[in-house]
């Protein structure tokens, strides 16, 4: 019974050390747009993750400015990208995108931001508790932490190829059904002219006999 308490008392301080935010954004052609966290003291760790879902080249260009405005990070013409930076200055932290390359085409971006301590939470123990016992269980419950976050970083990656598929699929179709409309139009357009040539080559022909 104690050791339940323990393990479930180590995976709530878990999820208390970590706080983020999961969003999906529709980036306008030739738009840009900020999001913003606050990190409380020097020391945390920032993690930052993005795709692009759907749109043009699946392309973006990004930039993270820390408190005091200067560059963290940055990219052109980015498809995805996954970071973690440790924060040097408490504040509020700026994650821009921008799409001015596309002229048209708009693009759904998937990103993540979240602020993880470095410190690990201390789990409650008792007198009666083997302290290597609970480090065992600590440990062993860090790790599984660790596998569950892999696992949700690849469960992002193949919901990003699956809708980058999608969306080259959709694309592909209406390319075809416009090649297609394209071509039935020419053949049409060929078959009425070639009637039309053929009925005034009678119609002179005609005219020459009378």
């Amino acid at each position: 019974m104690r050791l339940l308490l323990a393990i479930t008392a180590a995976l709530f301080a878990c999820f208390n050390v970590v706080s983020g935010t999961a969003l999906t954004y529709k980036l306008g052609a030739n738009d840009k747009i900020c999001f913003y966290t606050n990190v409380a003291h020097k020391g945390l760790k920032v993690a930052f993750y993005f795709a692009v879902q759907s749109g043009g080249s699946f392309d973006i260009d990004y930039v993270v400015y820390g408190p005091t405005d200067r560059i963290i990070l940055d990219g052109q013409k980015e498809r995805q990208g996954d970071y973690v930076f440790t924060a040097q200055d408490p504040g509020e932290f700026r994650f821009c995108f921008s799409n001015d390359m596309s002229t048209f085409a708009e693009k759904m971006i998937d990103f993540e931001i979240s602020v993880e301590n470095e410190e690990r939470a201390e789990i409650p123990t008792k007198e009666s508790s083997p302290p290597e016992h609970l480090s065992t269980v600590e440990e062993s419950i860090y790790k599984i932490s660790g596998e569950l976050s892999t696992i949700s970083r690849q469960q992002k990656y193949f919901r990003t190829r699956e809708h980058r598929n999608f969306s080259t699929v959709r694309s592909t179709e209406s390319r075809i059904l416009k090649f297609s409309i394209i071509e039935v139009v020419i053949m049409v357009t060929m078959a009425a002219l070639q009637v039309f040539v053929v009925k005034f080559f009678f119609q002179s022909t005609r005219k020459g006999y009378v």
